[in-house]
């Protein structure tokens, strides 16, 4: 996809979208999960009519267009990692668009060979991408979304890779979103940004239509670490009382550079880029066109059809030491498709005399990658790793993969009695993945490495909840679940112990891997104080059985993918919500301890207790590093006057160990814990006019939410050998934006935020 492609697809769209005029449609309680208003959540990956929150045996959270457009959010990650509980983000590359995003202990992360432990659906699609199950979160764009539910725990219906969680976004439509809106807004580290959405009905047609855009430079708060990010969301549909159909079309064009960790002797200029440069692109285009069709009242018949297509450039320098022709630069192409469906049919009637909803649904995701990477020798002039002109080859890699993912699936809602419901529900899973290809790496005994292979997994995943809720104003909740995963061909194509290789960069052999099945308890109570006053309390645990861990080799920057045995996640969550006239509540605490639970042996040369082969012996009970233990976030916002809001977030978390210490004893200790501050506001003038600010750590706190042990090749010992040392991604200091905001033809409804 070529930028005036891009372009030419963007006025075609805001050309077609633009046909039909605001007015209102016929309701349709499929289209529930559309509003902005969130009374009920979506349960199966298949947008439907959701299931009321107090039925859900989990503890559910929410947020919605609102919040989102009140704090400005950048992206999903940075508005899960403000306000949602147990959720915290880390960032090793300095853009604001590549956060790992942590859920009670499972990732979800832009990083391939990151371990994946949560799902992620648009409008039902899922956009884990085929090659490593990753998530590019600057593809999704914010001021597109209605509202997002995060349903924990490793629920089957959401089929692979939920061990710890699924997010479901849903997004806008013209009917619950008419109206114009641009904003325009810039200000620290060159950051100017214009977005604009537009939505409408037709009556007489039964049409709406919604469109979305974004463009988005920066320079970046630190050396080499610039993002251009354009974004395009369009949606048409048509409705009745009993049908409903959507069709929408995604496109993004993105180009991140990103800036390694520095290591502590370096910290005092966190600006500086340790080494460059380090580059990923994303060229996306997604159709899908989703429906349902009620039968009889209750009856209701759904579906969707897509297809997905990401072409992703990377280039990454790889520094080893300050020797001539001693490092590379690796450019990456990764070409991948990912197209499927799902049909789903809920039955809503009473059984035997007692309300019951039933659906049962069948879905297929397909990808197919097609994988080049080439290394090439360099050398390090002042921080930037050089590629020599003489073009030595130092390896490269030619792969095809197919995953073809298929699921049924069913669950059942029965009450008891008004007050008692009992959820069962099942998926059975089949995956099938295929490679096909070579790796060349000269500095081996066997240069050409075969990647050839096929690798079957299925399973079935049960699960059953119980709901009780004594009143409106207390329910207990509880549930046992379990998910599966099944090895991505990242982590398939580097599974040799004898042949390590360098991620995301280039592969080495094709052994197998065992599936990854996660066995989830969860148990809680929620309820009101007063109407305006709601909260919740709850524990889980989670076990992971044949996790899957990147071995570190004892060659610097390389290592190989492995089965390590059982880890556990298990924590305890508090909320507290509360809405008044003028003044909006929330607190969340998260407690999540992760810990590995069986004993394994891993390279990490620069640990300081590492043997003399460069490897550390981990145990049962070490923490697993880059997670903190505790996590504390308050939001606050206070209408001043009627036109004039202010709000506030404060994000706590407690200390993390970093990469490489995963037997939690080297002598540098764990990257300490932080708080930080941000501050929003809104003041509305004239009639369709809003000005805003927003300032990210008010304080101007120096903290790090990444860390990971290595040798610094900048500073050495006697005998030329970079030292150990531990590195940290220092996060970004005090910054402020200022914007302005247009709109007319919005409606209240448009603006309401969640329950």
């Amino acid at each position: 996809m070529q930028s005036a492609q891009f372009k030419i697809k963007v006025i075609l769209i805001a050309v077609v979208s633009t046909y039909t005029m605001p007015q209102a449609l016929a309701e349709n309680k499929a289209e529930v999960l559309e509003t902005a208003k969130i009374e009920v959540v979506g349960t199966t990956p298949l947008p439907s009519i959701g299931t009321p929150i107090n039925q859900v045996p989990s503890n559910v959270q929410t947020g919605s267009a609102k919040s989102i457009e009140q704090q400005q959010s950048l992206d999903l990650s940075e508005f899960l990692d403000n306000n949602l509980g147990s959720i915290n983000t880390s960032n090793s590359l300095a853009n604001p668009y590549q956060a790992d995003v942590s859920f009670r202990g499972f990732t979800a992360s832009p990083l391939l060979g990151t371990p994946q432990g949560l799902s992620i659906f648009v409008d039902g699609v899922r956009v884990n991408e085929p090659f490593g199950d990753i998530v590019n979160w600057d593809l999704i764009p914010a001021n597109a979304v209605a509202n997002i539910n995060l349903i924990p725990g490793s629920n089957p219906l959401f089929g692979l890779n939920t061990l710890g969680g699924a997010l479901a976004v849903h997004t806008k439509s013209g009917t619950e979103f008419p109206g114009v809106r641009t904003t325009a807004y810039g200000g620290s580290w060159a950051r100017r940004a214009f977005e604009f959405e537009t939505g409408g009905v037709d009556k007489e047609k039964n049409l709406d239509y919604f469109v979305a855009g974004n463009i988005f430079k920066e320079n970046g708060w630190r050396e080499h670490s610039s993002s251009d990010v354009k974004q395009i969301f369009g949606k048409v549909g048509w409705q009745d009382e009993t049908s409903d159909l959507d069709l929408s079309v995604a496109l993004a064009d993105t180009m991140m550079e990103g800036t390694q960790a520095v290591p502590l002797s370096m910290l005092n200029k966190p600006a500086k880029a340790y080494t460059y440069p380090d580059s990923i692109g994303n060229e996306m285009g997604m159709i899908n066109l989703k429906g349902s069709y009620f039968l009889t009242n209750d009856k209701l018949v759904a579906g969707n059809a897509y297809y997905r297509k990401n072409k992703s450039t990377s280039f990454n320098s790889n520094a080893k030491t300050l020797a001539a022709g001693d490092s590379s630069n690796i450019s990456t192409t990764t070409d991948q498709d990912g197209f499927g469906g799902a049909v789903q049919f809920s039955l809503l009637g009473d059984l035997v005399a007692h309300k019951n909803q039933f659906t049962v649904g069948a879905s297929v995701d397909m990808g197919r990658t097609d994988f080049t990477s080439d290394s090439f020798e360099a050398s390090i002039i002042g921080h930037e790793t050089v590629t020599d002109d003489s073009l030595v080859s130092n390896g490269r890699v030619r792969l095809k993969t197919k995953n073809d993912y298929y699921g049924l699936y069913a669950t059942d809602t029965f009450s008891w009695t008004d007050k008692l419901h009992m959820t069962l529900a099942g998926r059975y899973n089949v995956a099938r993945i295929d490679l096909k290809g070579y790796s060349e790496d000269p500095s081996v005994a066997q240069p050409i490495g075969d990647l050839n292979g096929n690798h079957h997994y299925n399973r079935f995943n049960p699960a059953v909840g119980l709901n009780y809720n004594v009143s409106q104003n207390l329910g207990f909740y509880g549930g046992y679940n379990e998910g599966m995963r099944a090895p991505t061909p990242v982590e398939l194509s580097c599974a040799d112990e004898t042949r390590p290789c360098s991620l995301p960069n280039s592969f080495a052999a094709d052994p197998n891997l065992q599936k990854v099945v996660a066995k989830t308890w969860e148990g809680g109570v929620r309820g009101k104080l007063t109407e305006n006053v709601s909260w919740n309390m709850g524990l889980y645990t989670a076990r992971n059985n044949n996790d899957i861990q990147f071995i570190a080799s004892n060659l610097a920057t390389t290592g190989f993918f492995k089965n390590v045995g059982e880890t556990r996640r298990r924590g305890f969550e508090f909320g507290l919500n509360s809405k008044f006239e003028t003044l909006n509540l929330a607190v969340n605490y998260g407690f999540v301890d992760a810990t590995y639970e069986s004993d394994f042996t891993v390279g990490s040369p620069a640990n300081s207790t590492t043997d003399g082969s460069g490897k550390i012996q981990v145990n049962k009970g070490d923490r697993i590093p880059g997670i903190a233990r505790q996590i504390l976030k308050l939001r606050a916002d206070y209408d001043l006057t009627p036109a004039w809001n202010l709000g506030a977030n404060l994000v706590i978390a407690s200390g993390q160990y970093a990469r490489g210490d995963e037997n939690n004893q080297d002598a540098n200790g764990k990257v300490p814990g932080y708080g930080v501050v941000n501050l929003d506001t809104h003041y509305s003038f004239r009639k369709n006019w809003k000005a805003f600010a927003k300032v990210n750590n008010l304080f101007d706190k120096k903290y790090a939410t990444f860390g990971v042990l290595g040798g610094n090749i900048f500073n050495v010992d006697s005998g030329g050998n970079p030292i150990a040392e531990q590195f940290r991604s220092p996060a970004a200091p005090l910054a402020g934006w200022i914007g302005l905001t247009y709109e007319f033809g919005v409606t209240k409804n448009s603006t309401a935020d969640a329950n």
